[in-house]
């Protein structure tokens, strides 16, 4: 895990207001309508945030090369999701390290 790109990734705004988002996507994206299993599919992130497709997948590229989300695709479709292994992880460094 790299601390550095971690919080790099977390100095933004947006991509920490995305990350909240994902933590409960039921109650943050309740008209997703093929469920959450997969998680959420980039349009309705970028629809939430009223933000650039191009600057979204931006923001959400960063938060994946940093361990914070994960990505599925389905067909044209692409999927994220928070990586709670690493939220552990950063979790535990910051009580222990920092």
């Amino acid at each position: 895990m790299d601390q550095v790109e971690i919080f790099k990734a977390l100095s933004n705004k947006t991509r920490l207001q995305i990350l909240n988002w994902l933590k409960e996507p039921e109650k943050n994206f309740p008209e997703q309508s093929d469920g959450f299993a997969n998680g959420i599919c980039v349009g309705q992130i970028q629809q939430k945030a009223g933000l650039t497709q191009s600057t979204v997948s931006e923001y959400l590229s960063v938060l994946q090369r940093a361990g914070l989300v994960s990505s599925v695709r389905k067909g044209q479709w692409t999927y994220y999701k928070r990586n709670e292994e690493t939220f552990e992880i950063l979790s535990r460094m910051i009580q222990s390290d920092i």
